[in-house]
């Protein structure tokens, strides 16, 4: 089945916008993708319908908020094929998200044990578990990746040992678009016993997540990569594992009973999820998944390899151009530099020309200095993007070029 290109594109409002007089190519959804209306119009109809807050509420309009909010949760439970809707924490996103995990990890991990992550992290999955380790006396241990952008396995496979607690790393890296082999590494922790945590802000919109089929014991992900609004999250974990998981924050929702000398916490999911939460957004990312589902994700995959390839091949030919991080196995992303250009300036360039990329070290700085760079322009793709938009990124690349030469 193919992808009606023309009518998906259709469905996202801003993607009809011009920028300085010049169409809008969109080519940074690593960072955040666009919104179909259907999401917009779900946000719409929370606030002008039934804007209350959720449970307790003796009133019509909280009913309905809390019904919608809670179909939320089933929603993603259903998506990501949670055993039980109950394993579904809402956040602020996947930062958040990996944050109540390493705040758990850092009150039961000790002096000897291990946490390994990988020279690709972004540095959510990479200062919060650093800080962890300095808090617990853990050792971090950082699993190595090749020059092309790919994770070394046989290192990976050596670093996992009897120590090790605590595995967390990218199912795709944000930086290079790497997809990795998560299944894989996943079985190699858990045969030494090691928990896993799946960073999945950058995978969860290229195709399906089957956490059961995963393995792992936490995934996490973010709405606004999956065509929803900022500012939600989940933290998906095994029920056995969360319902004694140590609390994030403390307030409302989450409590059981309070005294003034004591406090005890309630079940799952509101143990974890303390204070009013951002209804409307859980709202809006439900609406983004079954907006999501109602596609072909064959068609969705083949679709963006196609970008990918295409870019890769243009990006080959281009003379001054070099990629960086180019695995064998990536989606997503063309990440580059041009030889005597700051990728700011290439940014600015193109931004002129209309076309949005993003610059910098990505929220990855150990892994720029690793691959030699002080960062990186990166295209990134999703399902609305076209081959027309990936070349008219290289004929803007070859106006950036003359002008910077």
């Amino acid at each position: 089945m193919s992808l009606d290109l023309a009518a998906l594109r259709a469905q996202f409002p801003i993607l009809s916008r011009q920028i300085d007089g010049k169409p809008l190519v969109y080519l940074d959804n690593a960072a955040t993708t666009q919104k179909p209306q259907a999401v917009i119009d779900a946000l719409v109809s929370f606030y002008t319908e039934c804007n209350a807050n959720v449970h307790r509420g003796a009133h019509a309009l909280a009913d309905e908020a809390t019904r919608r909010y809670e179909h939320a949760r089933d929603t993603v439970a259903n998506f990501i094929h949670a055993n039980d809707r109950q394993e579904v924490i809402w956040t602020s996103g996947t930062t958040e998200a990996i944050n109540i995990v390493a705040n758990g990890m850092a009150q039961q991990l000790k002096a000897g044990d291990q946490v390994l992550v990988t020279e690709m992290e972004h540095h959510a999955n990479l200062v919060t578990w650093q800080q962890a380790c300095l808090r617990s006396g853990a050792e971090l241990h950082i699993a190595p990746i090749y020059d092309n952008g790919e994770l070394d396995l046989n290192a990976f496979a050596t670093l996992v040992n009897e120590k090790t607690r605590f595995v967390s790393l990218p199912h795709v890296s944000n930086a290079l678009g790497t997809v990795n082999p998560i299944k894989e590494l996943t079985r190699m922790a858990k045969a030494v016993g090691a928990l896993v945590l799946i960073d999945g802000a950058q995978g969860i919109a290229h195709g399906q997540v089957d956490v059961q089929d995963i393995g792992c014991d936490f995934y996490a992900f973010s709405g606004h990569k999956l065509f929803g609004p900022t500012g939600i999250g989940v933290l998906w974990g095994r029920q056995a594992l969360l319902e004694n998981w140590p609390v994030w924050q403390t307030g409302g929702e989450m409590i059981a009973k309070v005294t003034y000398e004591c406090s005890t916490w309630g079940s799952l999911p509101n143990r974890l999820e303390a204070g009013t939460p951002n209804i409307a957004g859980a709202i809006g990312m439900a609406a983004a998944i079954n907006w999501f589902m109602q596609l072909d994700v064959n068609a969705v995959q083949a679709h963006e390899q196609a970008l990918i390839r295409s870019a890769t091949e243009q990006a080959e030919a281009f003379a001054g151009l070099t990629i960086i991080g180019n695995a064998s196995n990536k989606i997503g992303v063309l990440s580059f530099v041009l030889d005597g250009s700051h990728p700011a300036d290439v940014g600015f360039i193109l931004d002129r020309q209309g076309i949005a990329i993003r610059t910098g070290d990505h929220c990855a700085q150990p892994l720029m200095r690793r691959l030699g760079v002080p960062g990186t322009a990166r295209a990134s793709f999703s399902i609305y993007n076209s081959l027309d938009e990936v070349d008219a990124l290289f004929s803007a690349l070859k106006k950036a070029q003359s002008m910077l030469a």
